[in-house]
């Protein structure tokens, strides 16, 4: 009997990716509305996003099989983790229709990261003046229900 052999494509890289100029602070949200966000110094807006000290990309949820139920995995955050933040935000929703399992919640604090999940809109209120703070903060937002 012959062998089938399946082959998956590569992940691709995320569509937008912006590092804006200046070191390695973590970068303002200039600006939020439903389905949009806007990070200073980047030309692209993204519907989801993640940002970290020195940058910013789409948070795309089919990279990890994220729904809004159960919620934020600890795969959604790793990459943020591994920029050695001490703060993460999470923007649940303008709703806060997107959970965030207590799996995920003891995934962060195991990393010794200080944990804020607030509604988007409210989360990003807070990020922004952790960074306005100069705190190595990330965070990640949803920027619909």
């Amino acid at each position: 009997s012959a062998a089938i052999f399946v082959f998956k494509p590569l992940q691709s890289e995320p569509r937008s990716r912006c590092w804006p100029r200046g070191a390695m602070s973590s970068p303002e949200i200039a600006s939020l509305s439903w389905g949009h966000m806007k990070v200073k110094g980047c030309s692209s807006s993204y519907k989801d996003c993640k940002v970290w000290p020195g940058g910013s990309r789409e948070w795309n949820w089919r990279e990890t099989g994220t729904d809004h139920y159960p919620g934020v995995q600890p795969a959604d955050l790793e990459e943020i983790l591994k920029k050695g933040v001490e703060t993460l935000v999470i923007g649940r929703g303008m709703s806060e229709a997107l959970q965030v399992p207590s799996s995920t919640v003891d995934y962060v604090k195991k990393q010794g990261v200080d944990m804020k999940v607030l509604q988007t809109e409210k989360a990003v209120k807070e990020y922004n003046n952790l960074a306005g703070q100069g705190a190595k903060v990330g965070g990640v937002f949803h920027s619909t229900c």
